[in-house]
């Protein structure tokens, strides 16, 4: 299976963005990370296959949202109210089988290209 994310760009603080991932099949578990500069990969949020269970990390809870279509083997990252320590490049993840609804990089089987998230001040 192949990721694609898109829907990164500029935007500035308090202004929203969306972001799109699409899957070439069928995903479990998926997710969203993110790497800003200088900095080790984290967690951002993760649903399970079947949309009903999700998990967003503390920092962006309130303001991201993730969901997912399975009809269209799509994934989003919603996200508002952005702050510059948003800025980040954001990568969708997926697994081939079922695991946990959590932050466990290494039980994501597929990953996207990544896509660039900057927010100014």
């Amino acid at each position: 299976v192949q990721l694609q994310a898109s829907g990164g760009g500029l935007v500035q603080s308090g202004g929203s963005l969306s972001l799109s991932c699409a899957a070439s099949g069928r995903t479990d578990t998926a997710a969203w990370f993110r790497q800003a500069p200088g900095k080790e990969r984290e967690f951002v949020a993760a649903t399970s296959s079947s949309g009903l269970t999700k998990l967003h990390t503390e920092a962006v809870q309130g303001r991201f949202t993730i969901s997912r279509d399975n009809d269209k083997n799509m994934v989003y990252l919603q996200m508002t109210n952005l702050k510059p320590e948003d800025t980040a490049v954001y990568y969708c993840a997926a697994a081939s089988k079922f695991v946990p609804v959590r932050a466990r990089a290494t039980e994501y089987d597929f990953w996207g290209q990544g896509t660039q998230v900057t927010v100014s001040s």
